[in-house]
């Protein structure tokens, strides 16, 4: 049963009868996921991607929701900006 869905990065191809090209496959699977896990820029740009998208699709699906969410965050904001300047002039 044969699956015609590309391989991840990470993956090692099947079928590789050359011992020293599965090595070669195998370490290079293995830099590759220590790549990705080591790599924290692309890893938030690639969340922060998936939540901006996230977002646009609730706001396109609950529009009403989506202003709520925004005028609660920006009423949060402007408490913690009110309750820092109170404590500063303190």
């Amino acid at each position: 049963m044969s699956s015609n869905a590309p391989l991840p990065r990470t993956a090692v191809p099947l079928g590789i009868d050359d011992p020293v090209e599965s090595a070669r496959a195998e370490l290079k699977a293995a830099l590759l996921a220590i790549e990705e896990k080591a790599n924290v820029p692309r890893r938030v740009a690639v969340a922060t991607d998936r939540t901006i998208t996230d977002a646009r699709a609730f706001s396109q699906r609950n529009p009403a929701a989506a202003a709520a969410v925004v005028v609660a965050g920006a009423v949060a904001i402007g408490i913690g900006v009110w309750g820092l300047v109170r404590l500063y002039t303190r």
